[in-house]
């Protein structure tokens, strides 16, 4: 199971990490969703308004965890799939319960392929 901690522990720095916890917000995100698979592993996705013209699109799978996000940051995971990840952990019930957008399924396609 999944706590703050065990998120935390997978920052790549101090830095990421703190900077995870800043995103783990409700207002940091225009939209969020979650998808449930058969082992209860949580499937995550958000948008998160950075620097840039357009959001940044985070994908979070639980089950490995697996990441994947639209910024340019070269560390991994980045602040935002640390900071969709503890948003989850922390109040599950801000991710609505949805069918993934394209965006998501393409995505898992390409990692089951």
């Amino acid at each position: 199971m999944w706590s703050a901690e065990t998120v935390l522990a997978l920052a790549p720095d101090p830095a990421s990490s703190r900077a995870g916890r800043d995103l783990a917000v409700r207002r940091k995100w225009s939209s969020l969703g979650r998808a449930t698979g058969p082992d209860d592993a949580a499937l995550l996705w958000g948008a998160c308004q950075g620097s840039g013209k357009d959001p940044y699109l985070t994908r979070v799978d639980t089950s490995e965890p697996a990441f994947k996000c639209s910024c340019p940051s070269r560390k991994f995971p980045c602040k935002h799939a640390l900071g969709l990840f503890l948003l989850f952990v922390q109040s599950p019930g801000e991710l609505a319960a949805a069918d993934p957008p394209d965006w998501v399924a393409e995505w898992i396609a390409s990692r089951s392929a």
